[in-house]
């Protein structure tokens, strides 16, 4: 059974960089064909996907955030973080890490962590 698990801080003042990590246990962030992603959902909102880092190491970020976000792994650790510079108001959310495959040409989500508020306020 895979789980993963967000940490970091619940508060950031604006214009600092949030740092999220995610801990992944029960399967390695290095097996084929899995791509580990972060999404956020704002208050009263959707959820928007943030970007993945691949089993590869490769990146791919929503160009929407692309120019404020860093995704990055320690293989050692089994883990990966996201890191988002810039932060405003409206970066405000719950963030989550989920796992992202494959399944019969179809793109999902099958794993994610339990979601972690992150506020940002000074």
């Amino acid at each position: 059974q895979v789980q993963l698990r967000e940490s970091g801080p619940g508060l950031v003042k604006p214009s600092q960089t949030l740092s999220l990590t995610c801990t992944v246990s029960g399967g390695s962030i290095t097996t084929n064909f899995y791509y580990w992603t972060w999404i956020r959902q704002p208050p009263g909102k959707g959820l928007e996907w943030i970007g993945y880092i691949a089993y590869s190491g490769s990146t791919y970020y929503n160009p929407s955030l692309k120019s404020r976000t860093s995704i990055s792994r320690d293989t050692s650790k089994n883990q990966f973080t996201l890191q988002l510079s810039s932060m405003t108001p409206e970066d405000t959310a719950v963030y989550y890490c989920a796992r992202r495959t494959r399944v019969a040409g179809i793109d999902h989500h099958d794993y994610w962590g339990q979601g972690t508020q992150v506020t940002v306020s000074s």
